[in-house]
């Protein structure tokens, strides 16, 4: 018999196919463990990553591999589960196949847990020329960029192109947007002196643009208004409430009639479901996330399931869905395992409650901002809880020490042996700029 025809045949146990090993897909294998079932989770990289903080890895604060754990060693010791490394082609739920790069994989109860993508909002433009970050290549390829612009930036012998290499601006204000301009901030505050000493810090600037009326939406006003308070005292340009028009690789423009020059653009201001295609459209709602009920059963399927970012619970007390954040995929997994046992014992299904534990942000060295329920306070506490909270997330004991190493290290010299060209980012040609023109110049040329 051969692997395929093992992964098509069905055994004497029912078989769960999870599609993504982030946060939702790991809770649901790991909860079945000791369920009758066969347990085959499918996912493109053959590890788990820790996304929230790619931001770092991106600046330069941690290795790649601190956050990234092998998703077999997670479940060496469970003897029910099965990994496949591939990438989902197209769902066939009427005959309950997944196509993959690797042949068809045939399930009983299919959980569609992809996470999502960044959303460009339709513009092509925007998404070949700004640095999404939603994986760890992407990651890499940003700290690979931000470096080589700097290295740039010492031999530019124009004032204006140096100062583009120079400019960085974070389209989006969430947690990502608000972290991720705190740590450009930092290394322009605290690294360029040091690692840079040709470059003039002053010359480095940080933007960060927001569409809402303020920063950290999903926060209470209190938390929003001290993470923009703390963002503005290291220098960041703050603007709420202001869309990106487009980028050219150059020239970013703004609808309040800015036109920022700038050769980086870090794009974090939207994300949409990464739903597999085969899915009947009716199931797919806005964003490209996959419609469930508070089970999770996909609208009009009965035995597949969505859960995590790429999927929209709609129930009458929550019509437009949890956020889109790690606490949510857990717990969903948890509950949709429970719910798959409940469904072979011939049990009523438990529909879904979340249970809100707090959000936290860091801005930077001793800055964070902490809603937990009726407990709010912002400063060195809430930086201190964020550690370690965001230590003990981590997967592997290994990764928890390195990252606690590297942050101690940091903490006291804010010198980092991660800031390395690995390999150099090409996004494809990118125009030579010309001269200003006069209808650039009109404009308020930042």
């Amino acid at each position: 018999m051969t692997p395929m025809e093992h992964l098509d045949t069905s055994g004497p146990l029912p078989r769960v196919v999870i599609v993504g090993g982030g946060f939702a897909g790991l809770e649901v294998a790991k909860t079945l463990r000791k369920a009758p079932v066969d347990v085959l989770l499918i996912d493109k990289h053959n590890y788990h990553t820790f996304q929230p903080l790619l931001y770092q890895v991106a600046s330069g604060g941690i290795e790649a591999e601190s956050i990234a754990f092998p998703i077999r060693r997670i479940f060496s010791r469970q003897k029910n589960f099965m990994f496949r490394m591939a990438e989902v082609l197209r769902v066939e739920p009427e005959e309950n196949l997944v196509h993959t790069e690797i042949g068809p994989i045939r399930y009983d109860y299919l959980v569609i847990a992809t996470g999502a993508d960044t959303n460009f909002f339709g513009n092509e433009q925007i998404k070949h020329y700004s640095m999404p970050m939603k994986s760890i290549p992407e990651a890499l390829n940003l700290r690979s960029l931000i470096l080589q612009n700097l290295e740039a930036a010492l031999v530019e012998p124009d004032p204006e192109r140096k100062k583009a290499l120079m400019t960085f601006v974070v389209v989006g204000g969430g947690p990502t947007g608000v972290e991720l301009s705190g740590a450009l901030a930092e290394l322009r505050n605290k690294v360029l002196v040091k690692e840079y000493p040709e470059l003039d810090a002053s010359e480095m600037r940080v933007f960060l643009v927001e569409g809402k009326p303020r920063v950290l939406g999903t926060f209470t006003e209190q938390a929003s208004a001290k993470a923009a308070h703390f963002l503005r005292k290291m220098g960041v340009d703050v603007s709420n409430g202001v869309h990106v028009q487009s980028y050219d690789g150059y020239e970013l423009r703004i609808d309040d009639g800015r036109c920022i020059r700038t050769r980086n653009v870090l794009w974090s201001a939207g994300v949409m479901g990464a739903a597999p295609p085969g899915i009947e459209s009716g199931a797919v709602v806005r964003g490209n996330r996959l419609q469930t009920d508070e089970f999770f059963r996909v609208k009009g399927l009965d035995n597949v399931f969505a859960i995590g970012d790429v999927s929209v619970v709609v129930t009458e007390a929550n019509p437009e869905g949890y956020p889109g954040v790690a606490q949510v995929a857990i717990q969903q997994g948890m509950q949709l395992a429970r719910n798959l046992v409940r469904l072979l014992k011939q049990e009523p299904l438990k529909p879904f409650r979340y249970f809100n534990k707090g959000s936290l942000a860091t801005i930077g060295r001793n800055k964070a901002v902490a809603d937990l329920g009726f407990i709010r306070f912002q400063g060195f506490f809430a930086w201190l809880v964020w550690m370690f909270v965001h230590l003990m997330s981590l997967v592997g004991a290994r990764n928890r020490l390195i990252v606690f190493i590297n942050w101690a290290g940091s903490y006291f010299t804010f010198n980092s042996i991660t800031r390395l060209i690995i390999r150099r980012y090409d996004r494809g040609s990118v125009p030579k700029p010309a001269a200003p023109k006069e209808e650039v110049k009109a404009a308020q040329q930042v």
